[in-house]
C-alpha cells in the first residue's frame, strides 16, 4: 500500500486528491499520513530520513521514500494507469506535465516569496518590495491558470479531477493569503467550486479541512 505524508493546505494536496482518484477509480487504497508543519514534525529526525529537505509530500512506494511533486505524480499515474490522471497519448501526457511542472517551479516559488519574504531579503523595506512584486506576479500566473480553466471541461482533463485540478484549487487559495480576491478571477473561481464537489477532492478536503477561504477583505 502507498503512504502519503501530508499538511493541510500545503502542495501535498496534489498527490493526495490524485490517490483519492486512483481509489474511486480502482479501488487500490492508500495509508494518509498526517504531519503537522506548525509542531515542526517535518523537522524531526525520521521525517528527515525519508525527505532531508523537510518537506511534504513524501510517497512511500513498497517503503521508498519519493518526494517532488512532479516524480510523485507522474508515479502515481504510472502505477495506476486507468485511473486516468494524466493523459495516455505521449505528446498530450508531455504538455500535461509541463503544465504542472510550470504551477510547481514557477507559481508555487512565487507565492513562497510572498509568504516566507524574509528568505529573499533583510530590512523591511526590501521585505515589503518583495511582497508586493510576488503578489502581483502572482496574479499574473493565476489570470493564466484562469484562461486554461475557461477551456476545461468540468474538470482539467475532462469528466474527472485530477492533479492539475487540485493544483489549480491549492494556489487559487493561497492567492487568497497574498490578497487576491478569488472573486476577481470568476472563471477561475466557478471551475475550482465545480472541481471541489467532485467525490476523490471532497474526501481529501474533508480530510485536510481546508476550504477556499483564505480572502480576507481589508
Amino acid at each position: 500500500m502507498l503512504e502519503l505524508y501530508f499538511a493541510p493546505g500545503a502542495c501535498s494536496f496534489v498527490p493526495h486528491v490524485g490517490l483519492e482518484v486512483v481509489r474511486a477509480a480502482t479501488g487500490a487504497d492508500f495509508k494518509p499520513n498526517l504531519v503537522k508543519l506548525h509542531k515542526g514534525e517535518n523537522k524531526k529526525p525520521e521525517f528527515l530520513a525519508m525527505n532531508p529537505n523537510g518537506q511534504v509530500p513524501v510517497l512511500l512506494v513498497e517503503g521508498k521514500p519519493l518526494h517532488q511533486i512532479v516524480a510523485i505524480c507522474d508515479t502515481i499515474d504510472r502505477l495506476f494507469p486507468k485511473a486516468g490522471l494524466l493523459p495516455a497519448e505521449p505528446w498530450a501526457r508531455a504538455e500535461a506535465l509541463s503544465q504542472l511542472a510550470w504551477m510547481n517551479n514557477t507559481v508555487h516559488p512565487t507565492f513562497t516569496r510572498w509568504f516566507r519574504t524574509g528568505y529573499f531579503a533583510e530590512s523591511e523595506a526590501a521585505q515589503a518590495d518583495v511582497k508586493r512584486l510576488a503578489a502581483a506576479q502572482l496574479r499574473t500566473h493565476l489570470e493564466r491558470i484562469q484562461e486554461w480553466s475557461k477551456a476545461a471541461g468540468p474538470c482539467w482533463f475532462g469528466n474527472k479531477p485530477g492533479f492539475h485540478d487540485a493544483y489549480a484549487f491549492t494556489l487559487l487559495r493561497w492567492g487568497g493569503y497574498a490578497g487576491i480576491d478569488p472573486d476577481s478571477l470568476p472563471a477561475y473561481k466557478t471551475y475550482v467550486e465545480r472541481v471541489m464537489q467532485s467525490p476523490p477532492v471532497a474526501a481529501a478536503l474533508e480530510r485536510e479541512r481546508v476550504k477556499l477561504d483564505t480572502y480576507k477583505p481589508q
